[in-house]
């Protein structure tokens, strides 16, 4: 695998730990700033609707640019980001850093996934996309305990200050990995790039996406209090068990990119029916610690064992044409994703039914990623000069 592509990792690990850091800060921000915690827990949506907006925004403007230069601007608004957040004197201010961050999150995905498969070896192309994925799942795994321990130790701007530290330390990695990616003539017409996004394949890509991934944050956002109040597990052992859903992360997340590659077609149908039956067990097997924690772990890795093949399949049916903003909506997808899965979990809990029925939902929307899915697959294939696995890859972008 290139070393441009790891070091895609190395920005996709800063970016991946500010996402999730502020989850293990929400306590300290409260006290700190004098808001409520209802009000604390915005800044967790907050980043994801600058995430789902900014995605194929900002990706649409700089489609004329270099992509190195975009990846490296985009690391710099990321660094900006952190240091607004880190200095923010009132509430208001931090919802307006993390939104300012979030916009480099889903372009620098997006641009970056086409960059990854582009530098790849025309066998490896979603593996190459698992690569650069996987610096989210270790800033899970390690990065987001870590930022939440500075934060305990030192308040939680340093943990701000620490992660746009990472940041910078990223872009030098990009600035010296990075070859000079150039964009193959000039920028795509808007009127032919928006038509490749709003082809039937695309949408229900996307859609496949969405309703997919929400399934596993009806299940995730909730998982605390499913293991406590459920299985019996006490408040303390929650943070190891969640390790084994990082493990689980990063084991599916490469397993996805491998299946991809051998199975393009089917990989993304593959992993969501996965997906679907560790959802639909699950409740069943919070009856039992040690069936619960194996179930947390096959969560983490059937959930992201998906991000490969669903981003593989968007720039499969998007073409040339419209790669870059295909490619940016579906991690746009991927956030709302989540925020549906989340709202659909509280939703049945407000309803009367109690915590086992929420991974219930979640399989439930997984399962309809399942069938958007094989409309999907039954949907008009864009030309073979314009899918991905046709050719071996090019020396400029």
């Amino acid at each position: 695998m290139p070393i441009a592509v790891y070091a895609l990792t190395a920005g996709a690990f800063g970016i991946g730990a500010t996402e999730f850091v502020i989850m293990g800060l929400l306590l300290q921000v409260a006290g700190d700033l004098h808001v409520s915690l209802p009000l604390a827990g915005l800044l967790v949506s907050a980043y994801a609707l600058g995430v789902t907006i900014g995605a194929p925004t900002l990706t649409f403007a700089a489609r004329s640019l270099p992509r190195r230069t975009v990846l490296l601007g985009l690391m710099a608004v990321f660094v900006a980001g952190n240091i607004a957040c880190a200095l923010a004197p009132n509430y208001a201010a931090l919802v307006a850093a993390r939104i300012v961050t979030s916009l480099a999150h889903g372009t620098f995905f997006g641009v970056g996934s086409v960059v990854a498969a582009d530098l790849a070896p025309p066998d490896r192309k979603a593996s190459a996309i698992a690569v650069m994925f996987t610096g989210l799942t270790v800033a899970t795994l390690l990065g987001v305990p870590a930022g939440a321990w500075i934060g305990l130790t030192y308040g939680w701007r340093a943990t701000f200050w620490a992660v746009a530290g990472v940041g910078v330390l990223a872009f030098a990695i990009l600035a010296a990995a990075l070859p000079p990616l150039r964009q193959d003539g000039p920028a795509t017409p808007v009127r032919r790039e928006l038509a490749a996004l709003l082809r039937a394949p695309v949408l229900l890509a996307l859609a496949t996406t969405t309703l997919g991934y929400a399934g596993v944050f009806a299940a995730f956002t909730y998982i605390q209090p499913m293991l406590t109040r459920v299985t019996g597990i006490a408040e303390a052992s929650v943070s190891p068990i969640l390790l084994v859903f990082g493990l689980g992360l990063a084991v599916g997340n490469i397993a996805g990119g491998k299946l991809a590659d051998r199975l393009p077609r089917h990989a993304a149908l593959a992993t969501l029916l996965l997906l679907t039956g560790v959802l639909a067990v699950f409740g069943v097997a919070l009856r039992s610690p040690a069936t619960a924690i194996a179930a947390v772990g096959l969560l983490g890795a059937a959930g992201f064992a998906t991000v490969a093949p669903l981003q593989m399949r968007v720039l499969d049916q998007a073409g040339d044409a419209g790669r870059n903003l295909a490619s940016s909506a579906n991690i746009a997808a991927f956030n709302l994703g989540n925020a549906l899965g989340a709202w659909a979990g509280g939703a049945a809990l407000s309803s009367g039914f109690g915590l086992e029925a929420v991974p219930l939902v979640g399989a439930g929307l997984s399962l309809l990623g399942v069938m958007a899915s094989l409309l999907a697959s039954r949907a008009p294939q864009p030309l073979p000069t314009m899918c991905l696995h046709a050719r071996g890859p090019r020396r400029g972008l």
